[in-house]
């Protein structure tokens, strides 16, 4: 598929860049990140801006807040405004974004779109993904977390974990056992689950950054009406995968151009470094090594656009989408890892710390960079996907026969 812009999308990209000039002037200064309030505040008035603006969920119906635009329209928007939602902490609700707003305008009821829908695309929701568990994590299937129906709600008791921007969460998708007695991808349903409900704590978990990105959620006796059920009863093992498939699409677009906006500020600092009195970018060995960064990052994006093809076909997105995983999951490492290497002995100097290179940021995105093949799916997972749904490999015997019938 041809994926060069339209006269249309050029004219589109040329008014959005105006429109951002107007809303968002380079003389602004940044909104203060001090706090969680602060992060939530920031997020909500930047999001109410580009909804307000006509720049919100740009492929959606009007009918649900969104602008009956094009898909490219709204990679385009992705694009233009991804330097502003960074300074602006759009991250918060990456999720939202990513798999809640999609999931439930694909495979949500009329009641719940139109519940959902435009608040998420204002600002006003705030979502967070909960899948993994303690004894869950990459086998989400294993989950044991219940929910119970009682009348017209169900009771909801268990433990979730490694859950991004919980804390900020207004809404929660949610997976849950709701039959133990068949096999375990058959008796999972798919909730949506009020975070300030009575009965739901969240405690975050500090990371190696210091910073608490990820989260635990301990779920008591919490009810969860009826209506808030998406699609049918122990039905959630297809809509998890669905979740995760929608996952894929857009963040790979949007994770690569999060890779070429650090691509650029490693460039910069690199153009400010010497060894031995020398412009580092003098070495050919290091030349070589950024030019392989950003050939990898256009990898990742045109990988994106190839999933697209199925997406605006009418289509889910499929298992490829764990390509584009593996790429992204393990480029990152690699690109701050050049960072500190570029950075040599000052790479030990880390943030507030004197004569540290743009006050240590490159080690802190090296150490969070560390998590990046495990979150999100691992990729030992991501390979069997690919290997068994994508290429058609047969599955590891050993991983098929019963325990007791393994040969030691």
């Amino acid at each position: 598929m041809d994926y060069r812009p339209t006269p249309q999308d050029e004219q589109f990209r040329k008014e959005l860049k105006a429109w951002i000039a107007r809303t968002f002037p380079s003389d602004q200064p940044p909104p203060k990140m001090e706090t969680r309030e602060d992060r939530i505040n920031a997020y909500r008035d930047y999001q109410r801006k580009v909804f307000e603006g006509g720049y919100a969920g740009i492929r959606y119906p009007k009918e649900y807040g969104g602008q009956g635009g094009t898909l490219m329209q709204e990679i385009i928007t992705s694009e233009e405004l991804g330097p502003i939602g960074r300074t602006h902490a759009a991250s918060v609700n990456v999720i939202g974004f990513g798999m809640g707003i999609p999931t439930v305008f694909t495979v949500g009821t009329p009641e719940q779109k139109e519940k959902f829908m435009r608040k998420s695309l204002d600002g006003t929701c705030i979502w967070c993904q909960a899948f993994s568990e303690p004894n869950a994590g990459s086998d989400v299937a294993s989950i044991s977390t219940r929910a119970e129906r009682m009348g017209d709600h169900y009771v909801v008791n268990g433990q979730k974990v490694w859950i991004t921007n919980a804390q900020y969460a207004d809404w929660c998708m949610l997976l849950v056992r709701t039959n133990p007695n068949v096999a375990k991808h058959k008796g999972l349903s798919y909730l949506l689950m009020d975070m300030k409900a009575p009965g739901v704590e969240v405690r975050p978990i500090q990371q190696l950054t210091g910073e608490a990105e990820f989260n635990e959620i301990f779920i008591d006796n919490v009810q969860v009406p009826v209506e808030n059920l998406v699609g049918e009863e122990n039905g959630g093992w297809s809509i998890a995968l669905t979740t995760l498939m929608f996952e894929r699409v857009m963040g790979d677009l949007s994770t690569a151009n999060q890779f070429l906006w650090v691509f650029e500020q490693l460039w910069q600092m690199v153009k400010g470094v010497k060894r031995r009195g020398r412009p580092i970018l003098e070495d050919p060995g290091f030349r070589q090594k950024l030019a392989q960064m950003y050939i990898e990052i256009l990898v990742l994006k045109y990988n994106g656009y190839r999933s697209l093809d199925r997406v605006l076909k009418g289509g889910i997105p499929g298992a490829e989408g764990s390509v584009g995983k593996i790429i992204w999951s393990e480029l990152n490492p690699r690109m701050t890892e050049l960072a500190l290497e570029i950075e040599g002995p000052y790479s030990q100097l880390i943030e507030r710390s004197a004569g540290a290179i743009e006050d240590g940021r490159w080690q802190y995105m090296f150490l969070r960079a560390k998590g990046n093949t495990v979150e999100a799916g691992s990729a030992e997972i991501q390979r069997n996907i690919i290997g068994e749904r994508v290429l058609g490999l047969p599955k590891d015997l050993a991983r098929m026969a019963p325990a007791a019938s393994v040969k030691k």
